[in-house]
């Protein structure tokens, strides 16, 4: 493919598959960053702005994924997750971190809390569809949930 092609190639969607994501990050540019750019006709997108409206959200909904920032004010994405892995309903759902800490203790810290993946901001959101539905297929191969 000439660097020609690339440009006049139609845009498509990653995430095709039908999925329900939760984003959980206290700046609202992230979470409509995520609305804009992970939305999709099969994906539909809630937000929280702190763990304490992400947890309540994880305790009436049903989700396939959540994305989860690490740094937040009051409850941080850290113990959300571990919060979230004592769940016996919620144990086996996939959760990415998104942080724009990128040093070993935050990396060794939230798997060890349970996360299923890590991403650092700023975010490359076309890199983060391809990574999520990853993610999701590896999630319903397994057939966890």
């Amino acid at each position: 493919m000439s660097p020609s092609d690339a440009t006049s190639t139609p845009f498509a969607f990653v995430m095709n598959d039908k999925a329900r994501i939760l984003a959980v990050d206290d700046d609202p540019i992230q979470r409509e960053f995520a609305t804009v750019y992970l939305g999709t006709p099969s994906v539909m997108i809630d937000v929280a702005e702190n763990a304490e409206a992400g947890l309540r959200l994880l305790a009436g909904n049903s989700y396939d994924i959540a994305l989860v920032d690490i740094d937040m004010p009051g409850m941080g994405g850290i113990e959300m997750v571990r919060l979230v892995r004592a769940s016996p309903r919620l144990k086996s759902l996939p959760i990415v971190m998104v942080t724009g800490s990128d040093d070993i203790l935050s990396i060794d810290r939230a798997y060890e809390a349970g996360a299923t993946s890590f991403v650092t901001k700023p975010v490359n959101w076309r890199l983060l569809n391809y990574h999520l539905r990853f993610v999701l297929r590896a999630q319903r191969a397994s057939g966890s949930k």
